[in-house]
């Protein structure tokens, strides 16, 4: 194997521990992790099968490694890489640069039994974040926007900082929530407003990823799956959304093409007349990417397998009224898919 990486996780994958400003060097038999003096004590306690070397400037040192190694051709992933710094490795142009596509993630796509504990830690613990924060908003949460909410969801989710955020959490309350990455805005939460949370936590860098849609009663709500809305349209749309997003998940089989999975969840919306407003992919693979193999679409050729951990969120999202997604995790396993 010889390839040169610098992406985080894919650092931390391979070696056990990575920085904002590292390169890995793998050819063949040997290994360096090139960093800088800011994390030469954390590399050198917690680098396992490379060589440390401190640099003023890892690219420089990189491409001195490469040189004198003699390296003819090496591989690279070309998402982890701009122009000036892939230049900085090879300035000489005498290297055959072997371009591989997600090549991190293709080795990470099956989970390990260690991979899938942490993961199901994560799930754990963002779904009693969600109680956490249902509780909040109820008891103190009508009246404030959506910015104030999302700052309390950060907060709910953190857990006094023992959690690290898999993303910014989406707080989108009606019209706002159509937008399926909603940023906050002053739009203040009311009683009878329809409410999106989506967010997830880390343990040990690997992610959680899970998403709901809620009526806020005056009589209290939760984030359960299970929701009465008064409106016969949203109703409607809730219910295609959760039969989709119950179908694919009882349906999906390992063996199967990701993109089967991607219309088991589909033909149910578009049976609905809700077909147009589904707008993105029913699923990803979630580990130490928030956003990882597999990708659950229509346009997915990768084969199923055990072990691999992703997504479930069909959605539907009508632009100035409302939007409702659903999403929870699951592992393949015994060729069906378990929600973590």
């Amino acid at each position: 194997m010889k390839i040169v990486l610098r992406n985080e996780n894919a650092l931390y994958y391979e070696c056990g521990y990575s920085c904002d400003n590292a390169l890995l060097i793998r050819l063949g038999d040997r290994a360096w992790f090139v960093t800088d003096g800011r994390y030469a004590i954390e590399a050198r306690e917690r680098v396992r099968g490379a060589e440390v070397v401190i640099a003023s400037d890892i690219y420089v040192k990189g491409a001195q490694i490469l040189k004198k190694a003699k390296a003819k051709r090496c591989g690279y992933d070309p998402a982890e890489w701009d122009c000036h710094a892939f230049g900085l490795l090879d300035p000489e142009g005498k290297i055959e640069w072997k371009p591989k596509s997600r090549w991190s993630q293709k080795r990470r796509i099956i989970k390990s039994l260690r991979e899938l504990e942490l993961i199901r830690e994560a799930v754990q613990q963002g779904a009693e974040a969600f109680d956490r924060i249902a509780a909040r908003f109820r008891d103190e949460g009508i009246g404030l926007d959506e910015r104030r909410l999302a700052f309390w969801a950060e907060e709910e989710l953190r857990d006094r900082g023992l959690r690290e955020l898999s993303f910014d959490p989406i707080v989108a309350i009606g019209p706002n929530a159509a937008k399926p990455h909603a940023r906050p805005t002053d739009r203040v939460l009311r009683h009878g407003d329809l409410l999106l949370l989506d967010a997830g936590v880390k343990v040990e860098r690997y992610c959680s990823d899970r998403t709901r849609t809620a009526y806020v009663g005056e009589r209290g709500f939760d984030f359960g799956i299970s929701q009465r809305f008064p409106s016969r349209k949203i109703q409607k749309a809730y219910d295609a959304v959760r039969k989709a997003h119950d179908r694919a998940i009882a349906k999906a089989r390992s063996g199967m093409k990701a993109r089967k999975i991607d219309a088991l969840a589909r033909e149910v919306i578009e049976k609905a007349g809700f077909g147009e407003f589904f707008v993105h992919s029913t699923g990803h693979g979630v580990g130490l990417d928030i956003h990882e193999m597999p990708f659950i679409s229509p346009r997915s050729e990768t084969r199923i397998e055990d072990f691999m951990v992703f997504t479930v969120e069909p959605g539907i999202y009508v632009p100035g009224k409302f939007g409702i997604r659903i999403e929870d995790m699951v592992v393949m396993r015994h060729g069906r898919a378990e929600v973590l």
